[in-house]
């Protein structure tokens, strides 16, 4: 979101399609490929089979991702709803956990490799949405349902980084997505940028600061 000179060659050139997940806490970045070449072709410091630390990804039960974000709102049910109808995908049934009182405290979509965890706001738990990064296929359908159901646009669908299209939309839970698609040959009209109110700052910049009155 911010440097100067210019920016850095697009991450669709660069290596399979990656989905990234910002928390409240900072940058959390899942990569999972989507009919890219296999994991023994990438650099490994791309792959990230370098730690000694994380578990390597095909260690990972369920096929599932190294890191997963959570996030803990007021009616999570309908977020899965939402999430399940915008998304095209589905919750994972046996990884739903009800409180006696019928609130959620754990549930799970799978987006991808990724784990969407999901639960309800308890009395004395500040609600903890999150910044969410996502590679669809094309931008419009998620947009177009997610504002039929009570989302707001933050951006437009923009060109970013030349070969990938941009959006961003925020629901009514207050999670904030990024949704990025593909865009093979698509001329990229800002190659530098100087740290000014470009159209993909500025509309971010905006809803953060809202969101913070």
């Amino acid at each position: 979101m911010g440097g100067t000179g210019v920016r850095p060659e697009s991450p669709v050139r660069r290596t399979p399609p990656v989905s990234t997940f910002v928390g409240a806490a900072g940058l959390l970045r899942l990569v999972h490929l989507t009919n890219g070449p296999d994991l023994t072709a990438i650099p490994t410091t791309i792959a990230g089979v370098t730690s000694e630390i994380l578990l390597p990804a095909h260690s990972v039960p369920r096929a599932g991702a190294v890191l997963n974000p959570f996030v803990i709102v007021d009616d999570a049910a309908g977020l899965i709803t939402f999430v399940s109808e915008v998304f095209d995908v589905t919750e994972t049934a046996e990884a739903r956990t009800p409180m006696p009182d019928g609130t959620l405290i754990h549930a799970e979509l799978r987006l991808g490799t990724v784990d969407l965890m999901v639960g309800d706001r308890r009395d004395g738990w500040p609600a903890r949405p999150a910044l969410l990064q996502l590679w669809v296929r094309d931008v419009a359908p998620p947009l177009e349902r997610a504002t039929a159901r009570g989302a707001t646009v933050v951006t437009e669908p923009t060109s970013f980084y030349g070969e990938t299209t941009l959006a961003r939309m925020l629901d009514p839970w207050q999670n904030l997505w990024w949704l990025y698609a593909p865009a093979p040959g698509q001329p990229d009209p800002t190659p530098h940028w100087d740290g000014g109110s470009d159209t993909v700052f500025a509309t971010l910049d905006y809803a953060l600061r809202s969101m913070a009155r």
